[in-house]
């Protein structure tokens, strides 16, 4: 398996590796825009959930729903949560950052008083652990409720479908938007930096819990007011992750999330030099070695659900800026060889299924016409002699 080593080191000094591939079995060290974490359940009410009720508080219970590792988060840690609110016994539901495709941030200790509740309850969970909370409404929007967003009636309990991402103890209890620029991008490098160890021991899920919280740390937001280095630093962290991330659903065998992964990275790398007006197209794209990994983990991804015909396009494109690329032009192989096993499975089933042109039989001989006319040949003749005889 091959891996692109690199230290803990913001990765604004970090430095493309020429000699990497565009394997999916690699793992970069580079950018993109958001991930997300698929939810357990569609989302339109709160899981059922068998497993023991804890006792966190007078107020909190939690059910998990799914294990976590690690270690909890202490006071003042900074979380990344990903959650489904609805109003207790009903179908209300209030707020869904699954659907918004953006984790919040939650400062333990800190957090708004609406959500004490839900702090509670992170507070008590650890990193990738899923769980439901049963939450009273004194630790929620208490007595008046909210009639602005969120929606939430006077005196409501609450349930929350919570996943605890991950959480950062480093500069504790200060939140992004209190960070400089350069503390976001460090934070972010530091949490690739990890998903990239736990990728190295196999540990998928582990791996892009991290890089999701590196990318939590540069949102759509940030990215827009970065420009020149800081860009650029940004970029240097923020591409590797989604390439990675795609990387780790490819070999989890879900290949329409790696797609979308590789698909913003290429629409990133377009959309900046959109903004740019010192920089061609082209050479933006040659130059940028995160472009071609997304182009090339895309086909592979699209190659395995049978999309070969785009699939096929997107190595053709990383071919043109990496024309020497192994992995490219082996790919390509591969689907001109499936191409002609295709080719040949349709030539026997048509010949199947119309089969070979019939050849002509030889008629078998008549003998009834000839006979037939030498009887009327020989009673015309006989005819003709009686009327002469008679004249």
């Amino acid at each position: 398996m091959a891996l692109v080593e690199e230290d803990a080191a913001p990765a604004a000094t970090a430095a493309p590796d020429p000699t990497a591939g565009s394997s999916d079995n690699e793992i970069t060290v580079e950018e993109a825009s958001f991930v997300h974490t698929e939810s357990s359940q569609d989302g339109t009410a709160p899981p059922v959930v068998t497993s023991d009720v804890e006792v966190l508080h007078d107020k909190v219970k939690k059910q998990v729903i799914k294990e976590g590792h690690g270690k909890k988060p202490l006071k003042f840690a900074t979380c990344f949560v990903h959650y489904r609110a609805w109003v207790q016994g009903s179908l209300h539901k209030f707020e869904d950052t699954w659907q918004e495709q953006h984790p919040i941030e939650l400062v333990l200790g800190k957090e708004k008083k609406a959500m004490a509740g839900l702090g509670i309850g992170v507070g008590n969970m650890r990193s990738g652990e899923r769980a439901l909370l049963h939450v009273g409404w004194e630790l929620g929007y208490g007595k008046e409720g909210s009639f602005s967003f969120p929606n939430v009636p006077p005196m409501a309990d609450l349930v929350y479908e919570v996943e605890l991402i991950g959480f950062d103890d480093v500069k504790e209890g200060k939140a992004r938007s209190d960070m400089t620029v350069e503390e976001r991008i460090a934070a972010a490098d530091r949490r690739k930096v990890e998903g990239n160890e736990y990728f190295k021991e196999n540990k998928l899920e582990e791996a892009m819990q991290q890089y999701e919280m590196a990318v939590a740390y540069m949102g759509d937001d940030f990215m827009f007011q970065l420009f020149g280095k800081y860009r650029d630093m940004a970029l240097a962290v923020k591409n590797p992750c989604h390439l990675n991330m795609a990387a780790c659903l490819i070999k989890l065998k879900r290949f329409d999330e790696a797609i979308a992964q590789c698909s913003i990275v290429s629409y990133s790398t377009m959309f900046l030099e959109m903004m740019s007006s010192t920089r061609d197209l082209h050479k933006v794209l040659s130059e940028d070695e995160s472009n071609v990994k997304a182009l090339f983990r895309r086909g592979k991804a699209k190659s395995e659900l049978g999309q070969t015909e785009s699939a096929r396009e997107d190595f053709l494109k990383a071919k043109k800026y990496s024309p020497e690329d192994k992995d490219i032009l082996r790919e390509l192989r591969l689907l001109a060889e499936q191409d002609k096993v295709l080719y040949q499975k349709q030539k026997e089933l048509y010949k199947g299924l119309f089969g070979p042109r019939p050849e002509a039989k030889p008629k078998a001989a008549n003998y009834l016409v000839p006979f037939w006319q030498w009887l009327v040949s020989l009673i015309s003749y006989i005819v003709k002699l009686f009327k002469r005889k008679n004249e």
